[in-house]
C-alpha cells in the first residue's frame, strides 16, 4: 500500500490523493482497512527492543557491582573459595532481582500505554465511529477537534478552519491557522476549530510519526527518590570513611594487605544500600498497580509520592463535582415563537456526533429529533473557549439559508445588539437561573450577514455528583482543601459550592488576573489562598492559580480537561487528567482518571501516603543497620584487634537482610491523616538514635559471650552473625510503625512470611554449622531472648524520640509567644 510523503501531499490535490490512495470521500470499508493496516503495519513508531541478555548483564556493570566483583577475585586470589562462591551468588542475585523488577516494571508501563492509546475518530462503512490511532490506514477519512493530538500526517478537506500547535516539529511558537487544502502533522495539536481531513501516511512514514508520548520515561526522578539517593550517598560516604579509618589502623598492625581489602570490600558491600533501587522499583510498580485497579493510570510512577503531599486539589466542576448530564429547564422566549422553535434553533447550532453535553442535552430537548432531518447542516464552528460559542449554516427542506449560533448568552446578546430593555430582563433572568445553579444558554439566528435575532434563553442544569459533597468531606479529613475552578459565572460557581459544603467564598479569575490572564493584581496569591474556588476562568488563568499557591509553600494538585489545561497540569505537582479528558491534557497529566467524579483521587492520596510510610520506615531501618553494622565491626576491630565477622557471615547478612526487605512493599502501614513531606533531620535524628543503640547492643553481646560465657573467638562470631540477622529484622518491626511495635498496623503477611523465613534459615545455619562455625542450640536461645529484650528498649526509646520530635514545633510556638509578648515591647523602648 503506497503512503505520500507529506510534502507531495502539500502539492497535490484532493481528487489526485483519493485516486492515488484508492479512496473516496466516504471513506473505508473495514475490510478494506484490515488489508491496507497488514500492509502498511501499525500507526506507531517502532519500539527499539534491547535483548534481554544485553540488561541483565548490564546489571553487572557500575560502581556496586564492580566493589562485589573485585571481592569475589580477591577472594580467589587468596584461596578463600567459601568466600567467593557466596559472592558470587550475592552478585547473582542482585543482578537478577534487578533484571526482574525491570522487566516487570517494563511490562506494567506497556499496559499503561495499551490503556492510554490515541483515538480517532474515523468515517468507515460510512458511518463515524472511534477506533485505536494505531489502526488508522493510508486512505481513511478522520475528523480533527479541538484537543485532538493529530494522529497521522492529513490533507484537510472541509471545515471552516483548524488551529494547530505545531511547535514540537517545526519551532514555530504560536499556533497555525490551517484551511481546506492544507496539511497537518501527524503529533501537532488542534487548539481551536474542527475540520474533517484524509490520512495520507502513517507510522514511520509520517513527518515526525507519532510524538505523543502519553506515558513518560521511568527514568525521571522525583524530590523523593533525590532525597532517598542522598541518603544513599550518605550511607556510602560514611561506610567509605569508617573503612579508610581501618584499613590504617590495620596496615599499621601489621595485616595483610589483600586479605584486609578483601574484608574491607565485603563490609562496605553489606553496609550500602545495595537493595534500594529494587525496593524503590517494586514499590512504585505495586502503587500504579493499585491505582490502575482503582480506574486511575499512572502516566510519571514518580508522582505517586508527590500525591502524598499535596494539601489543596484545584477540581473542575463539570463532570468532576458535578454529574456532567444536563438537564433542560423551562426555556425563556424573546424573538421566538414557541419553546420548539427556540430549541431547535439551538439543536441546529449543535452536533450530535461531537459527543459534546451541551449539543446533546439541547437536542435532547427535541419532542421529536426526527425534524432535524428538514435541514442540512452546510458549515459548522465548533465552540472555542475563546469565542464561547458554536455557529452553524443551515439550509432547510426548502433550500432558504440562514445562520444559527447557541453559546455564553452575553456572548449571544452583544452580537445581537439588544436593546437596553432587552439587555436588563436577559440578566435578571441569567442571575435568577444562575443563583439556582442554573447554566443558560443564549440562542440567536441569522437570516441575513451578521444581522442577529436573539430567539431567547435555554437553562440547563447539572446537579452535583451523589458522591461528590461525601468525597469533598473525606478530601478534607485527609488534609485536602478542594477548591472549585469553572468557566461558570460566580452565582453558579457558589451556589454549587455551597451545595457540597466548599465555602460560598468564590472569586472571579478576571479579578485576580490583568488582562493577559497571567500577571497577577496585588494581593492576589493571599487571595487566591484563601479562596474556596474560582469562577470565569480561563484555561491560562490556571496557571497563575497553581502558580500562586504553589508560592505559599502549598503542594498542589490540579484537574483538567482540555488541551489549554496541560501548562497548568505540567506547573502543578500532580496534574490529574479528568475522565474524559482530550488527548493533550492526557499527555501533560501525572495521572489519568478513567472513571469519573474526585473519589478516585482520595484512593490515590491514600496510596500515596502509604508508599511514602513503606519508603520511610526501610529508610530509618537502612540507615541504623548501616550504622549497627559499620560502627559496630570497624570499633571492635580498632579496640580488640579481632575480625568480630568472618567476610562470609557479612555476605551472608547483606544477603539474609535484603531478601526480606523487597516484601515491604507489601507491608501494612499507618495512613497519615495529614499530607506528608519528607523530613530528613527527622529520617537521621531516629534513625541514628535506634543505629548507635543498635551498636551498644551488639556490643554488649560481644561483652557477654567474652566474659560471662567464655566463649572461644569462632563462636563469639557465629552469635555476632546471628545476633545481626534477629536484631536487623527485630529493628525493621520497630521503624515501620510510629507507635509501639504491638500496636497496629500489623506487619502483612508477605513481610512476616519472609523475616521468619530467613530467621529458621539463621538458626538452622548456626544451629548446624552451615558455611558458620557451629552454635550450641543453648547459645542460640540466649541470643534470640537477649534480642527480645532489647527490641523492647529499642521500641521504647523510639517512642520517646518521636514524642521529644512532635513536642519540638510546639516549644518553638511558645518561645515565639514569649519572645512577641515580652521581648519585642522591651526591644522597641
Amino acid at each position: 500500500m503506497e503512503q505520500i510523503a507529506i510534502d507531495d501531499a502539500k502539492q497535490m490535490k484532493e481528487e489526485e490523493l483519493f485516486q492515488k490512495l484508492h479512496a473516496t470521500s466516504k471513506g473505508l470499508s473495514t475490510d478494506e482497512a484490515k488489508k491496507r493496516l497488514d500492509q502498511t503495519g501499525p500507526n506507531a513508531l517502532p519500539e527499539e527492543n534491547e535483548s534481554p541478555l544485553l540488561r541483565f548483564l548490564r546489571y553487572f556493570w557500575g560502581p556496586i557491582p564492580w566493589m562485589i566483583e573485585i571481592a569475589a577475585i580477591l577472594s580467589a586470589i587468596i584461596g578463600h573459595w567459601d568466600d567467593l562462591i557466596i559472592i558470587s551468588v550475592l552478585l547473582i542475585f542482585n543482578g537478577l532481582i534487578g533484571f526482574w523488577e525491570e522487566h516487570k516494571a517494563s511490562n506494567a508501563l506497556s499496559a499503561l500505554k495499551n490503556q492510554l492509546a490515541l483515538k480517532a475518530r474515523v468515517l468507515r462503512d460510512s458511518s463515524w465511529s472511534e477506533i485505536d490511532s494505531n489502526e488508522l490506514v493510508p486512505g481513511d477519512i478522520i475528523r480533527i477537534r479541538l484537543g485532538d493530538i493529530i494522529p497521522a500526517d492529513t490533507k484537510l478537506l472541509e471545515g471552516e478552519y483548524l488551529s494547530i500547535d505545531q511547535a514540537a516539529l517545526t519551532g514555530e511558537s504560536l499556533p497555525v491557522n490551517k484551511k481546506a487544502g492544507d496539511v497537518a502533522y501527524s503529533g501537532s495539536v488542534a487548539k481551536q476549530g474542527e475540520m474533517i481531513a484524509l490520512v495520507v501516511a502513517t507510522g514511520v512514514n509520517t513527518f515526525f510519526g507519532n510524538t505523543a508520548k502519553l506515558v513518560q520515561s521511568a527514568g525521571s526522578v522525583s524530590h523523593f527518590q533525590k532525597a532517598v539517593m542522598k541518603i544513599g550517598d550518605f550511607l556510602i560516604f560514611l561506610a567509605v570513611g569508617l573503612a579508610f579509618v581501618l584499613i590504617f589502623v590495620e596496615l599499621y598492625r601489621g595485616e595483610k594487605f589483600l586479605d584486609l581489602i578483601q574484608f574491607i570490600l565485603v563490609l562496605i558491600i553489606a553496609s550500602i544500600p545495595v537493595a534500594m533501587p529494587a525496593v524503590l522499583s517494586v514499590t512504585m510498580a505495586l502503587g500504579a498497580l493499585a491505582l490502575s485497579k482503582l480506574k486511575a493510570i499512572v502516566s510519571r510512577l514518580q508522582s505517586i509520592e508527590e500525591m502524598a503531599g499535596i494539601d489543596i486539589l484545584c477540581s473542575d466542576k463539570t463532570g468532576t463535582l458535578t454529574q456532567n448530564k444536563l438537564t433542560m429547564g423551562e426555556a425563556v422566549l424573546f424573538k421566538a415563537s414557541d419553546d420548539q422553535e427556540l430549541i431547535l434553533a439551538g439543536a441546529l447550532a449543535s452536533k450530535a456526533e461531537n459527543k459534546d453535553a451541551i449539543d446533546l442535552a439541547v437536542i435532547g430537548g427535541l419532542k421529536d429529533e426526527k425534524v432535524l432531518n428538514d435541514y442540512h447542516q452546510t458549515k459548522f464552528i465548533p465552540f472555542d473557549p475563546v469565542g464561547k460559542r458554536t455557529e452553524a449554516q443551515i439550509t432547510d427542506h426548502k433550500g432558504k439559508s440562514f445562520a444559527v449560533t447557541k453559546g455564553a448568552p452575553q456572548i449571544i446578546m452583544d452580537l445581537s445588539k439588544l436593546s437596553k430593555e432587552d439587555t436588563e430582563r436577559a440578566d435578571q433572568i441569567i442571575n435568577e437561573f444562575a443563583s439556582k445553579g442554573y447554566r443558560t444558554i443564549g440562542v440567536a439566528r441569522s437570516d441575513r450577514k451578521d444581522k442577529w435575532t436573539f430567539l431567547g434563553i435555554l437553562p440547563l442544569y447539572d446537579p452535583p455528583r451523589e458522591d461528590s459533597a461525601e468525597t469533598i468531606h473525606d478530601a478534607q479529613e485527609h488534609g485536602i482543601t478542594v477548591k472549585m475552578v469553572t468557566g461558570d459565572n460566580v452565582a453558579i460557581a457558589r451556589e454549587i459550592s455551597g451545595q457540597l459544603g466548599m465555602g460560598r467564598n468564590i472569586q472571579p479569575a478576571t479579578e485576580l488576573f490583568g488582562e493577559s490572564g497571567k500577571e497577577k493584581r496585588h494581593g492576589t496569591a493571599r487571595m487566591i489562598e484563601k479562596a474556596d474556588g474560582f469562577a470565569q476562568v480561563f484555561p491560562e488563568h490556571k496557571y497563575g492559580i497553581v502558580q500562586s499557591l504553589q508560592e505559599k509553600d502549598h503542594l498542589v494538585g490540579m484537574t483538567g480537561d482540555g488541551v489549554n489545561d496541560a501548562p497548568a497540569l505540567k506547573q502543578a505537582d500532580v496534574g490529574i487528567a479528568v475522565s474524559g479528558a482530550t488527548d493533550a491534557a492526557r499527555a501533560a497529566a501525572d495521572l489519568i482518571l478513567t472513571a469519573p467524579g474526585l473519589s478516585v483521587i482520595t484512593h490515590a492520596v491514600e496510596e500515596a501516603r502509604r508508599i511514602f510510610e513503606r519508603m520511610n520506615s526501610y529508610t530509618i531501618y537502612r540507615i541504623a543497620m548501616t550504622i549497627d553494622i559499620m560502627v559496630f565491626v570497624v570499633l571492635a576491630m580498632i579496640s580488640f584487634n579481632v575480625y568480630p565477622l568472618t567476610a562470609i557471615m557479612i555476605i551472608l547478612l547483606s544477603l539474609l537482610d535484603d531478601i526480606p526487605i523487597m516484601t515491604i512493599a507489601y507491608d501494612n502501614t499507618y495512613l497519615s491523616p495529614t499530607p506528608v513531606r519528607w523530613k530528613m533531620d527527622r529520617v537521621l535524628t531516629v534513625s541514628t538514635i535506634l543505629g548507635l543503640l543498635s551498636v551498644v547492643q551488639t556490643f554488649g553481646l560481644l561483652y557477654l559471650g567474652h566474659k560471662v560465657f567464655v566463649m572461644d573467638p569462632a563462636h563469639i562470631q557465629t552469635a555476632i552473625f546471628l545476633q545481626l540477622v534477629v536484631g536487623g529484622h527485630l529493628l525493621l518491626f520497630v521503624t515501620r510503625n510510629k507507635k509501639s511495635m504491638w500496636r497496629k498496623p500489623h506487619p502483612s503477611w508477605q513481610l512476616f512470611s519472609a523475616i521468619l523465613a530467613t530467621q529458621i534459615l539463621a538458626v538452622l545455619m548456626t544451629g548446624f554449622g552451615w558455611l558458620v562455625p557451629q552454635l550450641p542450640w543453648k547459645f542460640i536461645g540466649m541470643v534470640w531472648i537477649y534480642n527480645l529484650v532489647w527490641v523492647q528498649i529499642l521500641d521504647l526509646v523510639k517512642l520517646g524520640t518521636y514524642h521529644l520530635l512532635d513536642q519540638r514545633p510546639r516549644y518553638k510556638r511558645k518561645r515565639l509567644r514569649f519572645v512577641n509578648q515580652y521581648l519585642h515591647p522591651f526591644i522597641r523602648r
